[in-house]
């Protein structure tokens, strides 16, 4: 099973972490959205990241992939069956791919993609608006994360690894989440992104930014 796609982009480290964490062993292949890879192509033709190829199979999209593969090995659940919580895991979801990243990738793309990788000044307009959106969204994530530290059901959820799949996005752009005013945030993050499933993803992405 190979999954296609740099792990800059918070869609394809969400898939390549939720694989892990249910134990899927994967090949992840970090290329970006030009890449001429056949395999790559055949399983998204047109280019959205993250790609997955399975055999004979093939999908894109983050959200669809991580479905296909809770389906495929449903051991350990990571999407409830429960219908609130597979609700709220699907909810958490969304807000991470919509809105979180409507913030953040606004802010990551133009102020490393464009000037590192693409050679183009990034628009800091945009940037800055990306980066005036982020606060009650900081907000709203510190006013309900739970006691447990996971966000739905007491345990690890896809929920979990939506949400914080952007905010290593977040760290590489150098915005530190402010413990004194978000301090269940912090602590989330922390802990989330400490896990196997995130922690060499997250060490490669920093040298590779820092070479």
């Amino acid at each position: 099973m190979i999954v296609f796609g740099s792990s800059m982009s918070p869609f394809v480290r969400k898939v390549v972490a939720f694989a892990a964490e249910k134990g899927i062993e994967v090949e992840h292949r970090q290329l970006g959205l030009g890449s001429d890879d056949p395999q790559f192509l055949a399983a998204s033709p047109f280019r959205k990241i993250p790609a997955l190829n399975d055999g004979d199979y093939s999908l894109s999209d983050s959200s669809a992939i991580v479905h296909y593969l809770e389906a495929l090995h449903p051991d350990p659940a990571m999407i409830p069956a429960d219908p609130h919580e597979r609700g709220r895991t699907i909810w958490f979801d969304e807000f991470a791919d919509t809105l979180v990243m409507a913030s953040v990738g606004r802010m990551f793309f133009n102020r490393i993609v464009s000037p590192r990788f693409m050679g183009k000044p990034g628009d800091e307009t945009i940037a800055a608006a990306g980066e005036a959106d982020l606060p009650p969204l900081l907000d709203y994530l510190e006013g309900i994360i739970p006691p447990s530290g996971f966000l739905v059901g007491d345990r690890l959820t896809l929920a979990d690894i939506s949400v914080a799949s952007p905010f290593v996005n977040v760290d590489h752009l150098g915005i530190v989440i402010d413990a004194a005013h978000h301090p269940k945030l912090a602590a989330y993050l922390a802990a989330i992104l400490a896990r196997p499933s995130f922690a060499g993803m997250i060490a490669k992405e920093r040298r590779f930014l820092a070479a």
